[in-house]
């Protein structure tokens, strides 16, 4: 959880810029341009950190004015720099308890907001969304299905408080889950992920809340669909050089985006080593009970075995869990006294 090094970032953009125009030829390029290493197995070798910092602040879906465009023009991203550079300032400026009243929630120096040195930024970045499919780079619409269930956790909330009870917070909250492809894409801080390889298995490592999932190669069937779980049930295998993690079995409980899924979610996930320090991580999310059609997002992942993967042990969450149930019953308490 550290700033990531300067000295390859225009080597990051410059790669950036290829995938977004030649990513449907990403495995291809890695068979044809660079060699994979491999294990002493005879796997291809993805093992290592591969943070995802640098793509902080990369929207998960396109401006709509930008079309079937994905990479920014020189000037778009001249007012992209500007923007980061703006955040910088803002984040160094001084923390004042006389002020924090009046600073907008989530900013620095406002009452909910967490001191700068928690937060990590990332970089400007010529790419434009992180989804990269459907061409436009917006999730599909919402089927029917999907429409109503989005409706029902709405009504769900309806006339409860933010802390009634544990369950009316988030699960993020709760220090449960943000979700895999939450975990997988680089927001606010915790981007680190790590690959550990062993003969037929691989285990991905998430900074951001702790998830770790063992991933087996060896072709045995999933879980049956009785079994549910908050990340799923992963199974994987080697398609070439590149890594293919097909995972199902997801509870209906968590959302990916602001969308609450359904438990008939698929995740595949294509690990593809472009060269000795990046690799391209692409997510592909169906849910044909959700949205009316598959997505993709596209990232790319630099290797740093210097980062410091911190344990997500999340006591700050654990403990305001009860103060924040004990804090409004205490002002129903107070509420009542006045009547």
């Amino acid at each position: 959880m550290r700033r990531l090094e300067r000295s390859w970032l225009t080597a990051l953009a410059a790669a950036i810029l290829v995938f977004a125009v030649q990513s449907q030829t990403a495995d291809s390029t890695v068979a044809s341009t660079y060699k994979v290493p491999r294990t002493s197995w005879g796997d291809p070798d993805l093992s290592g950190i591969w943070p995802g910092t640098a793509m902080v602040g990369v929207p998960m879906q396109r401006d709509e004015k930008l079309g079937l465009r994905n990479v920014l023009t020189e000037e778009e991203y001249a007012a992209r720099e500007a923007q980061f550079a703006r955040q910088e300032e803002q984040d160094n400026a001084d923390f004042s308890l006389e002020t924090a009243a009046s600073t907008p929630g989530g900013d620095v120096g406002g009452p909910v907001s967490p001191p700068p040195h928690w937060l990590e930024r990332g970089d400007p970045q010529h790419q434009a969304s992180l989804i990269v499919d459907p061409p436009n780079g917006r999730m599909p619409p919402l089927t029917d299905g999907g429409q109503a269930r989005q409706a029902g956790v709405r009504a769900a909330r309806e006339g409860r408080g933010p802390a009634d009870s544990f369950t009316d917070r988030s699960l993020y909250d709760r220090c449960i889950t943000r979700g895999m492809v939450g975990s997988l894409t680089p927001a606010i801080y915790n981007a680190g992920n790590e690959i550990v390889q062993a003969p037929g298995y691989v285990v991905i490592r998430n900074e951001m809340i702790h998830e770790a999932r063992v991933v087996p190669l060896d072709g045995r069937p999933p879980l049956s669909p009785a079994f549910k779980q908050w990340v799923g049930d992963s199974r994987g295998h080697f398609d070439g050089d590149t890594l293919v993690v097909e995972t199902t079995n997801f509870t209906d409980r968590t959302n990916v985006g602001q969308a609450r899924h359904s438990d008939k979610l698929k995740i595949t996930e294509r690990y593809s080593r472009m060269d000795d320090d990046t690799l391209v991580l692409r997510i592909t999310v169906e849910d044909p009970e959700t949205w009316t059609a598959p997505w993709t997002l596209e990232l790319p992942l630099q290797r740093d075995d210097g980062y410091g993967m911190f344990e997500y042990a999340c006591h700050e969450g654990n403990l305001a869990m009860f103060n924040i149930l004990s804090g409004a019953r205490a002002d129903e308490r107070a509420a009542a006294a006045k009547r």
